[in-house]
């Protein structure tokens, strides 16, 4: 027997916001089974910020995003020294 994987549910809070003249896409989901939001930020370069806690509401994550960005600056949360590269 095959099982199904759950479906990706994708929140109506996810949104596109310029911060310092810099555009990010704020994403946040969930496996339809699950009730926790997972968040990730992809700014203009196409790098994918995700973070590793999850969020109890959707309102949660986005909320934790847009604080972070005005927190950090557009330059700051992009200037990569959080990414982990991949090994070659």
């Amino acid at each position: 027997m095959v099982e199904e994987e759950p479906n990706l549910i994708t929140s109506s809070k996810s949104q596109q916001v310029i911060v310092d003249g810099y555009p990010f896409s704020i994403e946040i989901y969930r496996l339809e089974d699950q009730s926790e939001w997972s968040l990730e930020v992809v700014d203009c370069d196409n790098t994918s910020h995700v973070w590793d806690d999850l969020f109890k509401s959707d309102k949660d994550a986005r909320n934790a995003a847009i604080t972070e960005l005005e927190t950090e600056g557009a330059l700051s949360f992009m200037r990569g020294d959080n990414v982990i590269p991949f090994k070659t």
